[in-house]
């Protein structure tokens, strides 16, 4: 899992975002058109500048494409269900902490292969 906890600040540039979740930037500008309440606002240069809660969202939506094998379609009318019914805040917190407890869980099990000397993995 190549997600990692995300640092304290305002806004983050699309290439940080990219590095924190996993994702090149044309799949963040691909769901950007695909779901309506991941809209990034624009810094003067016009560079897309993200906030924890869209980040949040993209944690979320890459979890319903990529593990629970949501298909786009599915994934926005998921969203838009959490949306309506005043949960979305709530499940993209939800969705980080686990992302960040299986992050966390990952390490913890390469440094026990580590310190059993099993260097095959």
């Amino acid at each position: 899992m190549t997600d990692r906890p995300i640092i304290r600040k305002e806004y983050y540039s699309i290439g940080e975002v990219c590095d924190l979740v996993g994702l090149k930037p044309h799949v963040l500008r691909y769901w950007e058109s695909q779901f309506p309440p991941l809209k990034p606002s624009k810094n003067r240069a016009g560079n897309r500048v993200y906030q924890r809660k869209e980040i949040r969202l993209v944690i979320l939506v890459k979890r319903l494409l990529y593990d629970e094998k949501y298909t786009i379609e599915g994934a926005r009318q998921k969203v838009e269900e959490l949306r309506k019914g005043g949960e979305l805040d709530e499940t993209t917190r939800q969705t980080l902490d686990r992302a960040t407890v299986d992050e966390i869980r990952s390490e913890l099990r390469e440094i026990l292969r580590i310190l059993r000397g099993d260097a095959a993995g």
